[in-house]
């Protein structure tokens, strides 16, 4: 009971593991590793809680995100899923991306074409491009690419509302981003679905800001 006890109070005050399930983030992390997020670096708000009761709103010793860190946000859609991305836009910033390269107010972001990246499952191999993405704070990260011509290479210019993130993955062809459509849907069942182009990550929603990798493994191989 104590264990369980001491178990609950490191889950939801200080760390929370979290398991990439998905390759959105590919090359900093990879699928099937496993990271711990620290659930204090933005503060507490209910969504910080196991099964996210609506005891309370807000956010408590709230800290506002750099950009550039990678942060587990629930899903704006459901308010249910845990997701991870990497913090691009900051409230008030106007976003687009053009041929590939993320535009921050107007002004290209700089990147650095730094190698190959080649991936191979089943005898399929994807060829893509590394770079070296550099933002405006001066935090530096590498990038993937496989085209800059595909359908969330070119996108109008978004706009971030107050207290709200622009969150990209970091393997750009491959992310359900602040970039993609989305149908957005009342789950009550009433006729209030709409289609809207780009979302973003309320404050409140942020679960807590990626930490350290603790175990690696490719679900691809044996389990042993």
């Amino acid at each position: 009971l104590l264990s369980s006890v001491l178990a609950l109070i490191i889950r939801t005050l200080l760390f929370h593991p979290f398991s990439m399930a998905a390759g959105s983030m590919i090359p900093t992390l990879l699928l099937g590793e496993k990271i711990f997020v620290s659930k204090y670096a933005y503060g507490y708000t209910h969504y910080s809680l196991p099964f996210s009761p609506p005891l309370f709103s807000g956010r408590i010793l709230g800290r506002a995100p750099e950009r550039g860190e990678i942060a587990v946000f629930k899903w704006p859609v459901d308010n249910r899923t845990d997701y991870i991305k990497r913090i691009v836009g900051m409230p008030g910033d106007r976003i687009q991306v053009t041929n590939g390269v993320l535009q921050i107010n107007g002004a290209a972001v700089p990147r650095l074409r730094i190698g190959d990246y080649v991936r191979g499952t089943n005898g399929f191999y994807q060829k893509g491009t590394l770079y070296s993405e550099q933002l405006p704070n001066g935090r530096r990260y590498t990038v993937l690419e496989y085209t800059d011509s595909g359908p969330t290479d070119n996108t109008p210019e978004f706009l971030v509302p107050a207290g709200n993130y622009f969150v990209m993955g970091d393997n750009r062809d491959d992310s359900l981003d602040s970039r993609t459509r989305l149908m957005l849907r009342d789950f009550s069942g009433s006729t209030r679905d709409r289609d809207q182009l780009g979302w973003y990550v309320p404050s409140e929603n942020l679960v807590g800001r990626a930490e350290f990798i603790f175990f690696s493994h490719d679900p691809a191989v044996a389990g042993w």
